[in-house]
């Protein structure tokens, strides 16, 4: 997925986006809401970690706004307020989760993990294509029992082509979902990335749309 982190706290921050990037996630980070704004206004990003106090607003009336707008984008707040009623007024404003600082990175992972599964229609982590089990919750592809390692990158284009199986989906869409602000995307960055997780799925499973994109096929 692509994530937009909206945090001020520089250390965080920081370990916020590394962790997420470890998941293979494609990752950006502001640090006022204005500049997520911003972020959003150019940017499709699948889910929002939000903290509640930036420099220069609450995180509250943001929420509020983008659910106001249609926004359906899934976010999990990331705050030190604690009380019942600062999670109730998160959960009541449209936030789909709510972690308390501090709180283990391990834990953010697992609830960055549900809430995509959620939203993605499918709460079972666990999936099988033929041969092939993938662990979406433990991050494990098997087929007949042997482990398939998967670099992060090419785990998340699974997991973005897991979320849509059978429709197709635009080199441009699956270029905005895999990186991020910061990463550099040569003309064939794409296709390298596409053919080295076919040799390890095995042939037939992702298809090419010539002049479209690519898709999984269903099982």
């Amino acid at each position: 997925m692509r994530i937009l982190i909206v945090e001020d706290d520089a250390v965080l921050g920081a370990a916020v986006r590394d962790q997420l990037a470890a998941d293979g996630h494609s990752v950006d980070w502001v640090t006022r809401l204005d500049a997520a704004a911003e972020a959003m206004a150019v940017a499709h990003h699948d889910l929002i970690a939000l903290d509640l106090m930036l420099p220069d607003g609450r995180g509250i009336p943001f929420l509020k706004h983008l659910r106001a707008g249609g926004a359906v984008t899934p976010v999990i707040i990331l705050t030190a307020l604690d009380q019942i009623s600062d999670r109730i007024e998160g959960l009541n404003a449209g936030a789909d989760d709510y972690l308390v600082k501090p709180f283990d990175l391990s834990e953010l992972s697992a609830r960055v993990g549900a809430v995509a599964r959620r939203y993605a229609g499918n709460p079972n982590p666990l999936i099988r294509l033929g041969d092939l089990e993938v662990d979406l919750a433990g991050r494990g592809l098997t087929r007949g029992g042997q482990a398939i390692a998967l670099t992060a990158r090419e785990w998340a284009l699974l997991e973005a082509l897991l979320s849509r199986p059978g429709q197709i989906f635009p080199k441009a869409a699956l270029e905005e979902r895999l990186y991020s602000f910061d990463d550099e995307i040569g003309s064939n960055t794409l296709e390298v990335l596409v053919s080295r997780l076919r040799k390890k799925l095995g042939p037939g499973l992702i298809e090419t749309e010539r002049g479209l994109g690519y898709r999984l096929r269903k099982p």
